[in-house]
């Protein structure tokens, strides 16, 4: 089994292998704590918004907003340290932290974007406007290595399929591959129906990491993303040829059966640009490695269910 170090933790063994990614079932700040300097193409973050949700029992996601913004500053010095020069950092969360996170990131990282992405299907709170999107914090390590600009297409009524916005006399000019992607995004409401999720806490909808990856880095680079919630950054990642690291504290079925569902899933060796990022690393029996989370229940089913994937 794949493992690694840091000096926060002794050796500690991936709760999963994909063909190009690998994850932990631990804190994010273990998983920091292993990888090298600037050596990270791409960050997309997604973490706990501090809504009072229900995680599980290893994440506390009703904080005192000063504690809260405490925690966020020291993972985000991690993100920091860890991108590469020209690397690119996406953090995902309501427009109340990422006020607070902006200001603090500006300090050290160039800002690109504050991408509106839409949030459908909410309700009003109190004396307050209707909200309707989360905030998409777009910043680099200098100047970005790495931009693509993205097109989306032409979009048309899902009955009828006519065009939906009269272009005028303007239509025979456009791209036919499609518009230029903006700074705002009205097509990614979260992924709530339990048809298509894969815990109970809402999750990310696939298109927006994956957008993040495709505009910013190319085929073969590396991405991290600390916070895996249900998945979705990594099966991006995964199917787009990028590989990837990450870190979820929770219960780690989802991300694997997702992975799984994606053809992702090996048995075998960690991918070397995967094992370069890391400051050690070894293959040993899972019986030598000490990582207490680990043994969890729902972790060890999960990998008993990957054994039988490979086998």
């Amino acid at each position: 089994m794949f493992a690694i170090s840091g000096h926060k933790m002794k050796f500690m063994s991936a709760a999963c292998i994909s063909r190009r990614g690998v994850l932990f079932n631990c804190d994010c700040t273990e998983l920091f704590s292993a990888i090298k300097n600037s050596s990270i193409d791409m960050i997309f973050c997604d973490p706990p918004f501090n809504l009072n949700k229900d995680y599980g029992t290893e994440v506390n996601d009703s904080l005192k907003d000063k504690e809260y913004l405490e925690w966020s500053y020291s993972w985000i010095d991690e993100c920091v340290r860890v991108l590469k020069p020209g690397g690119s950092l996406f953090v995902y969360n309501i427009p109340k932290w990422c006020i607070s996170f902006g200001a603090y990131l500006d300090q050290y990282l160039e800002f690109r974007h504050w991408i509106a992405v839409c949030m459908k299907n909410t309700f009003p709170r109190g004396r307050k406007l209707y909200p309707a999107h989360y905030g998409l914090l777009y910043y680099a390590k200098g100047e970005p290595k790495t931009f693509h600009k993205l097109r989306n297409p032409i979009p048309v009524c899902r009955h009828c399929g006519g065009e939906i916005k009269d272009y005028g006399g303007h239509r025979k000019k456009l791209n036919p591959k499609g518009l230029n992607l903006t700074d705002f995004w009205d097509d990614t409401s979260p992924v709530r129906h339990r048809k298509f999720k894969k815990r109970s806490a809402n999750e990310l909808k696939p298109i927006i990491p994956e957008r993040a990856i495709l505009m910013s880095t190319n085929p073969e680079d590396v991405i991290l993303d600390p916070f895996g919630g249900g998945g979705s950054t990594y099966v991006a990642a995964e199917l787009n040829g990028r590989y990837w690291v990450g870190s979820e504290i929770g219960d780690c079925t989802p991300v694997i059966e997702r992975l799984s569902e994606n053809g992702c899933l090996v048995s075998g060796e960690v991918g070397k640009p995967i094992r370069d990022i890391f400051e050690q690393y070894e293959y040993m029996p899972d019986e030598k490695v000490v990582n207490e989370r680990y043994a969890s229940v729902a972790v060890q089913k999960s990998l008993d269910a990957l054994v039988g994937c490979g086998s």
